[in-house]
């Protein structure tokens, strides 16, 4: 018969929830969005996920929908964790994108454990027109 030792996890709790590693609440990843001239970069934290853990779309209204679970296969560590917060489950977010962008060119990739995607903006190309104006 397995039993376990009430007073560990209590140990564990108070030498890991210190000023210096704070326990966080968060189950939700963080996401950055940065804009520059020719397009708009949204980044989210996925550690330990890979390209088949997500699907990234969009949306029947014209919204980008970021979807995202870590599927436990066989290489799931065995025993017991005393402690488990780093670990997303599953997640999904839909952000309602700009006029600007170009939905025919979104690109997403995954490297370092960060999920990258690239929303290009359509190009506006204003029609210089030189012409004389005639006074009236």
């Amino acid at each position: 018969m397995y039993t376990r030792n009430n007073w560990l996890p209590e140990v564990f709790n108070d030498f890991l929830n210190t000023e210096h590693m704070p326990r966080t609440n968060a189950t939700a990843p963080a996401i950055n969005v940065l804009e520059d001239n020719d397009k708009y970069t949204v980044e989210l934290a996925a550690p330990g996920m890979n390209k088949d853990d997500f699907d990234v779309n969009i949306n029947q209204d014209g919204d980008l929908t970021i979807k995202m679970e870590k599927h436990q296969g066989e290489d799931a560590p065995k025993g017991h964790y005393l402690r488990r917060e780093f670990a997303y489950s599953k997640y999904e977010q839909t952000l309602i994108l700009p006029d600007d962008v170009n939905k025919q060119d979104i690109s997403a990739r995954v490297a370092d454990g960060v999920l990258t995607i690239t929303l290009p903006k359509i190009k506006v190309e204003e029609n210089k027109v030189a012409r004389s104006i005639e006074i009236g």
